[in-house]
C-alpha cells in the first residue's frame, strides 16, 4: 500500500483511473506507512511526507487539463471584492504603483522588492518546519500540530478542485487576451526570479509551480498563519516570530501580485475554521488513531 501511494501520483497522467480512485491511494500511503513501521521520530517524517506527495498530487491535478480548468476558472468574483476592499482600485495595484520602480522588464529592483520576492519564496519552509520544530524540540505537540497543519494543506486542495480562480497576475493577462483592458498587475515574483536566477529561473518555476488556478484560498497565508498559531502555543517569543512572517508573506502576496486581500482573508477563515473545528473532530481522529495502533500491533506481533 505505501508503494502504490507513492506512485499514484506519478502514474495519475498514464493510468486511466478516476481522479478521486488515485487520490485515495495516495492519501492511504502515510496511513500504511503506520503499519508497516513501528512509531518513531523517522517514521512521523516519513509519513508527513508521504502526505505532502499525495497532497501535491492533489494541487496539480486540476491542471492536468489545463484547457478544461481554463473554461471553469472564476476571474470576477475576487477583482469584485478586492475593488471594494481597496475603495475604488485594487490593493495591488495601489501597492506597485506606490512602490514598484520602472516598467515590466525594466524594473529597479529595490532591497523592498528583494526583501518581499524572498519572504515569499522562503514559505516553503515555514508550515514544515515549524512541524519539525515541534517533533524535535516538543515532540508532544507534534500529532495535534501535524494534524491542524496538513488538514489545512488538504482541504486547501479540495476547495481548488471545485473553485478554480484566477489570482491577480493571471485574470491581468486574461483580460489582455479577452479584450477587456488589463487590470494594470505585474506579477513581481517572476521578473525578479527571471533577473536573479537567469536561465535557471524556467526550471526552477516548473519545480514548484504546478497550477496557476490554485489561489482561493491562499494556502501560503493559511499555512503560514496556522504556523503562527501553532508556535504561539509554545511561548511569546515563538509566536511574535511567527506572526510577524505571516504579516510580512500577507503583504508581499499582495504587493508582488500572486494574490487578492480577499484570498488571504479566506486563507486565515480556513486555518480559523479547521483549529476552531478541530476538538470535534478530535474523537473520530483518535478512534481511527486507536484502529491504526491495533493494526501496527497485529502486524509487529512477535518481533
Amino acid at each position: 500500500m505505501v508503494a502504490a501511494g507513492a506512485a499514484a501520483p506519478l502514474l495519475r497522467k498514464r493510468v486511466p483511473l478516476p481522479k478521486a480512485a488515485s487520490q485515495t491511494i495516495a492519501f492511504g500511503a502515510p496511513v500504511a506507512l503506520c503499519i508497516a513501521l513501528p512509531r518513531s521520530k523517522a517514521r512521523d517524517v516519513a509519513a508527513v511526507g508521504l502526505q505532502m506527495w499525495a497532497y501535491v498530487a492533489a494541487y496539480k491535478s486540476p491542471h492536468d487539463d489545463e484547457q478544461a480548468q481554463a473554461e471553469r476558472v472564476l476571474v470576477r468574483y475576487p477583482i469584485v471584492a478586492d475593488s471594494v476592499l481597496g475603495l475604488g482600485a485594487l490593493p495591488t495595484t495601489r501597492l506597485q504603483r506606490a512602490f514598484a520602480r520602472g516598467a515590466a522588464g525594466r524594473t529597479q529592483w529595490r532591497g523592498l522588492d528583494t526583501a518581499l520576492v524572498w519572504t515569499h519564496w522562503s514559505w516553503f519552509m515555514v508550515p514544515h518546519g515549524t512541524i519539525a520544530y515541534l517533533l524535535f524540540l516538543h515532540p508532544e505537540r507534534f500529532p495535534r500540530a501535524a494534524a491542524l497543519m496538513y488538514a489545512t494543506f488538504d482541504v486547501g486542495a479540495s476547495i481548488y478542485w471545485f473553485l478554480p480562480t484566477a489570482p491577480p497576475w493571471y485574470a491581468a493577462g486574461a483580460s489582455e487576451r479577452d479584450g477587456a483592458g488589463a487590470t494594470e498587475v505585474r506579477r513581481l515574483m517572476v521578473e525578479y526570479g527571471e533577473d536573479y536566477w537567469g536561465d535557471r529561473w524556467g526550471s526552477l518555476y516548473s519545480l514548484f509551480g504546478g497550477n496557476p488556478l490554485a489561489a482561493m484560498p491562499s494556502l501560503h497565508f493559511a499555512t503560514s498563519l496556522m504556523a503562527a498559531l501553532l508556535l504561539a502555543e509554545v511561548g511569546p517569543i515563538q509566536g511574535a516570530v511567527g506572526f510577524a512572517y505571516t504579516g510580512a508573506l500577507g503583504f508581499s502576496l499582495v504587493y508582488l501580485g500572486e494574490h487578492y486581500v480577499v484570498d488571504l482573508i479566506a486563507g486565515a477563515a480556513l486555518a480559523a475554521t479547521i483549529r476552531r473545528l478541530a476538538p470535534f473532530a478530535a474523537p473520530a481522529i483518535a478512534g481511527a488513531a486507536r484502529g491504526v495502533a491495533a493494526l501496527e500491533a497485529i502486524a509487529h506481533e512477535g518481533r
